[in-house]
Parts: C-alpha cells; structure tokens; sequence
C-alpha cells in the first residue's frame, strides 16, 4: 500500500524533472554548445546522486510547514503538486515545483484546520525573492569576471569553443546536483514521516527507510528530465533572451551555487559555528533561480536584451501555482475522503503532534550524523577533485587535437586553392580548345561539303556536255553542225567564269577579317574597296599568281597594286609591305 500512495511523490519527481530539472542545461542546450541527449544522461545521474547523498537538507523546513499524518494525504498532496505542474509544464511555463508543493500542503492545512507556520512560510517565501535576486547578482559578476577573463587570455575562438562545451557539462553536473540536494524534499518530503522501518545492506554501505525514499525521489527527477524536459529547455534557453556559449555557462553555474548554498547542512553549521546567521535549507526553485540568472546577464548586456513578453508570462505562471495547487489539494483531499474513504489527515491533538515530531527528526537526524557527513564530503572531494583532473586532461587532449586539426586545416585550405587555380586553368583550356576544334570542325564540313557540290556539279556538266557532243556527231550538215559547235563553245566560256563564285570568296574573306577591313578604313578612310581586299590577301599570305585570278587582272597588274597600296599606307622604301599590314 505503501508504494501505492509513494506513487504520487514519484509523479511529482517526474513533473519536477521535465520542469524545473530542465534549467539545468537548459541555457547550454539553448545555446547548442550541448545536446540534448548528453546534457540529460549527465543531469539525470548527478541528480540521484545529489539526492541520496545530500537530500534531506531541506526537508525539515518543509516539514515544519504542514506534517502531513496520515499517507493517504501525503498521497493526495503530492499529486496535486505534480498535477500543478504538469499542466503548466504542458504549456511551456518554467513553473517552480516548490511553489506547487507548498501550495499543495497549505491546502492540506486549511482542510485539516491545522495552523500553517507564518515564520516557516515567510522564510520559504523569501527565497522565492531571494533566490532570483542570488541568481542575477552571482550570474552579473561571474559574466563580467568571465569576460574580463576572455578578454585578457584572448584563446583562439576554436579552443574556446572546446573550453566553454566541457564547462557546460561540468557546471551542469553541478548544478544537477545541487538540484538534486535541494529539491528532492519537494518530491518525497511529505513522505519521510510514513517511512518504512527497513535496512538494505550492500555490504559497503547500507539504506535505510528514509533514505531508500530519497533515492527513489532522485530517481524520479532523471526519469522526468530523459523524458519529458525539451519543452522547457527551449523556453529557458530562447524564451526569455538570446544567449551566447559564454553566458550560458554563467547561467548555470549562478544557479548551481545558489540551490547548493540553500541546501548544504555543512555550510550552514559552519557559518554558525563562527557566530554568523545560519542559512535557511529550503527547497528553491530552479525555475525562479534561472530566470534571475538570465535578467542578470540581460541587466549586463542591456536591458533591451530581456524579452518582457516572455517573463512576464513567467511571472504570471509563479502568481497562480500555490493557488492552484492549494485548490486543487483542497479538492482532492475531500474527493479521496468522502468516496474513496481514506482518512486524510488524524484528530489534532498536542500530544499526537509531538510524537510525529518527534519521529520526523529522528528519521532525519538517522540520516546524516556527523561522522556520516565528514564521509560524504571527503568523498565528494575526492570525487570532484578527480573530475576536475579528468576534464584537464579532456581538454589537454582536445587542444593538441585542435591544434593539429587547425594545422591540418591550413594545408587543405592551401592545397585547396592550389588544386581550384590549377582546375581554373585547365577548364580555361579545355574551353578554348573546344572552341578551336569547334571552329576547325565546321571549317572542315563546309570544306568537304563544297567539294561534294562540286563534284556532282562537275559530273553533271561533263554528262550534259557529252550528251551535246554526241549530238554534234549525228549531225550531218554542215551550218547545223557549226552552230551547235559555237553554242558549245559559248556555254564552256560561261563555264569557265568565276566570278560568282570568286565574289562568295571575297564576301567569306571579309566576314572573317572584318575587324581588319574596318581597322584599314578607320586609318587609312582614302584606300578603295579593292585596295581593302588587296591588303586581305597580302594579310593571308596569298602570293600574286593566287590574287590575280581572284582579283580578276594580270600578275603584272598585282604589282602596280602593290606600288599603291604602299604609298596610300605612307611605307617608307626600305619596310616590308606584308609585315607591316600583319601588325596593323
């Protein structure tokens, strides 16, 4: 039966794990310095690990506030907190969990008509204050330290980069645990008057009723924040202001000195000890310590870097938890009462008080006796003593890993633009290549093509001829056969004319050299159109028995062309005509 009502403390573990357990990382997750995954395997095992070692702290003050006597109650309360919230979980509000439980028990107060304790209320509500206000202060000097510190050291962005991802990871181990030592009271401290009266022995150590309770509490927290925490980190990683790698780590690590010093009985009895004030061990909010966090670095920055929006839906979600939790306490209390007759909550008398009392501290004392505690902190020295060489020699391996990785990168980068310059120029090439072969290829075609006409032409006018011979033959009279003979002769003439064909020449000749022809007339504006074609051929190479046919005159006129052209182009005796038209 026990585990039966335990059910709903472990519930309310569950809500606080996907709530206020998500604040642990959720800056560094925000900021994608951390993944999900990794941040919430680490979370949730230093969470178990804050709860069995360091839990009961805070649980006395919550206690003090309502002893809740009968576990069917202790039940009730518990689930209505985790009701709370669960629904404001579901509408992306960092509720505070504390909040929901004190509410709850308030509301099993007022159905009980027992008195709530205003000196143990205000001390709770003060830290709700309080611990915003820590979160900002610690979190606005250690961004200033931080940056003053960047500044000074000026580390390669690459290697910082590395530094600030593994301080991520060991802050937040920190801050689970201190989560963890601070918060499980809120999960199962309405249970640890109804313990069980059992011992597990392990042989190096050994769990006792209430302890076993604890870890059962931090148990449900990792549960909670492996399944149900993204919602949550987005809106405290994005929600209320953008954040950098640098100033999430300070969110972090603000808010896992704040919930620790909340929560550490050691520090306390040391500030005692040498007459200072003792710290209250109250459960705080994660939520509320994280939010103050972030304003704090906003407060720094600018405060026109704080979404308002944002943070006063925050806000408004604070104002209604205890209230709805307390109603919803009030209510449930009454529906397990009256249908599924449950006592909720035994007859108040002075004495029954005393001895519930009684047995709450003793349990509470069983837990952490002095020699205990020296053993725990030994250890836990020991153990962050250990993480810190380990995270040293992580991040002395990944900078010599950087170091070689940047290195390596600056020969790829070098090889790279080595290889892009020599793919440049070898595609250059491969395109003016393509180009000329394109050209000399259709030059090619329309050669062969003009040589296939001719031929068939040429075949034509040979059978048409030797159709006409042959009629010539087979004419026997003489006058007949004479005219048809100076028909022939007349048709061979026209034959053997080409000037259409040498005109098509001089027409192809000046569409290729047309920058040439258009140089000439620009320089020298008084040259004929002949004159122009001349200094083409001259440009070609054409010797004067190939330009006389295609200029359609004697070789020996080629030479009074030659003796013109070099007096209209004003070229001295001794320069040679041809040279001097080549680098025009």
């Amino acid at each position: 039966m026990f585990i039966i009502f335990l059910s709903s403390g472990l519930f309310l573990g569950w809500s606080l794990g996907a709530n206020d357990a998500a604040n642990i990382f959720g800056t560094a997750v925000g900021s994608k310095m951390v993944s999900f995954a990794r941040a919430a395997i680490v979370a949730s095992i230093f969470v178990i690990i804050g709860a069995a070692i360091q839990g009961s702290g805070t649980t006395e003050t919550l206690g003090s506030l309502g002893l809740i006597d009968e576990l069917a109650g202790s039940f009730t309360v518990a689930l209505a907190a985790g009701f709370t919230v669960l629904v404001m979980t579901n509408y992306g509000l960092p509720v505070s969990t504390t909040q929901a439980i004190v509410g709850a028990i308030i509301g099993w107060n007022l159905f009980a008509g027992r008195d709530t304790d205003g000196t143990v209320l205000t001390k709770i509500v003060t830290t709700w204050i309080s611990g915003p206000v820590l979160g900002a202060g610690f979190s606005a000097l250690l961004f200033l330290l931080m940056r003053y510190v960047l500044r000074k050291m000026k580390i390669h962005m690459i290697l910082l980069d590395s530094y600030i991802r593994w301080g991520l990871i060991a802050v937040g181990a920190f801050g689970a645990y201190s989560l963890g030592a601070n918060n499980v009271a809120n999960v199962i401290g309405v249970f640890v008057g109804h313990a069980p009266n059992i011992v597990l022995d392990f042989g190096i150590f050994e769990l006792r009723g209430a302890q076993i309770l604890f870890l059962s509490g931090g148990m449900s927290i990792a549960l909670g924040i492996l399944t149900y925490s993204k919602k949550i980190i987005k809106t405290i990683g994005k929600g209320i202001m953008d954040l950098s790698a640098e100033a999430a780590i300070v969110v972090v690590l603000a808010q896992a000195l704040v919930l620790f010093i909340f929560s550490s009985t050691s520090l306390s009895n040391g500030l005692a000890y040498i007459g200072l004030p003792r710290i209250p061990l109250v459960p705080v909010s994660s939520s509320q310590v994280v939010v103050g966090a972030i304003i704090g670095i906003g407060l720094v920055k600018g405060i026109q870097e704080v979404r308002f929006k944002m943070l006063a839906e925050i806000l408004v979600g604070w104002i209604l938890t205890p209230i709805f939790a307390g109603l919803l306490s009030f209510f449930g209390l009454f529906f397990v009462q009256n249908v599924f007759n449950q006592q909720v909550y035994k007859p108040v008398t002075q004495h029954t008080e005393k001895v519930l009392n009684t047995e709450n501290y003793t349990i509470i004392n069983a837990i952490e006796p002095e020699h205990i505690n020296l053993v725990w902190w030994l250890a836990g020295a020991g153990l962050l003593l250990l993480s810190a060489l380990a995270i040293w020699l992580i991040i002395r391996q990944n900078r010599l890993k950087l170091l070689a990785q940047n290195e390596l990168l600056e020969h790829q980068k070098e090889h790279y633009i080595t290889q892009k310059a020599l793919m440049e120029a070898d595609l250059k090439t491969m395109r003016l290549e393509n180009v000329s072969m394109a050209k000399k290829l259709e030059f090619r075609r329309k050669e062969l093509m003009n040589m296939a006409l001719s031929i068939v032409e040429q075949k034509n006018y040979l059978e048409e001829l030797a159709v006409q011979l042959k009629d010539i033959q087979k004419t026997e009279e003489k006058k007949e056969k004479n005219r048809k003979i100076d028909h022939l002769l007349k048709n061979m003439k026209l034959k053997l004319s080409f000037e259409d064909k040498v005109e098509n020449f001089n027409l192809e000749i000046e569409r290729l050299h047309k920058g040439f022809s258009r140089k000439l007339e620009e320089e020298f504006p008084k040259l004929t159109e002949t004159e122009k074609r001349f200094a083409t051929f001259l440009r070609l190479g054409f010797s004067s028995k190939e330009i006389a046919p295609l200029l359609n005159v004697s070789t020996k006129s080629v030479e009074t062309y030659r003796y013109r052209l070099r007096k209209k182009l004003n070229i001295s005796k001794g320069e040679n005509l041809i040279r001097f038209i080549q680098n025009l």
